[in-house]
């Protein structure tokens, strides 16, 4: 069963599903300053990362996401994409005042990265540019500052630096 298949079957709504894709074309976009990355597991990954709003669509979704990938025996590195997606990533601290298991879902490898990049550069289906997310967190996250800088490095490691090489 592919990806899409898979969200349907777990009643993943449609918009989600639209956005899913969107984030996975714009994660290939991103991978291309990457070529050593895993290409397949950005794929699945990327379509799958909102699985868990299929059931809840508050910031626990990236767990019960993860938990639905591993009752369905994907492989840990596809899990770990899904759990850590979220932002510039969860510190243990973070997670605790969210009442999340306590761990980090801070993304770690590159694939994780950009997976969680790609979703932060999107509203819906619709690429937005690094202002637009900085200035929806700066409205949405209290004493956003530390993850606005986070969020610059992340974006700089994965698309700045490369935007001036000719």
């Amino acid at each position: 069963m592919d990806e899409i298949e898979f969200l349907k079957k777990e009643e993943t709504p449609e918009n989600v599903i639209r956005h899913s894709i969107a984030v996975y074309k714009k994660a290939l976009k991103i991978l291309v300053n990457f070529p050593e990355a895993d290409k397949e597991l950005i794929k699945t990954g990327a379509l799958l990362h909102d699985i868990g709003r299929s059931k809840t669509h508050d910031i626990k979704h990236a767990v019960v996401g993860a938990e639905i990938l591993r009752e369905n025996n994907y492989s840990e590195d596809v899990v770990h994409i899904v759990e850590r997606h979220i932002g510039v990533g969860i510190s243990e601290k973070e997670a605790k005042e969210l009442k999340l298991p306590i761990k980090s879902y801070v993304p770690e490898s590159i694939e994780e990265k950009i997976v969680a990049h790609a979703d932060n550069l999107l509203k819906g289906d619709v690429e937005v540019d690094l202002d637009f997310v900085i200035q929806k967190w700066k409205r949405q996250i209290d004493n956003a500052d530390e993850n606005i800088e986070k969020l610059i490095e992340l974006d700089y490691e994965l698309i700045g630096q490369f935007e001036n090489k000719d």
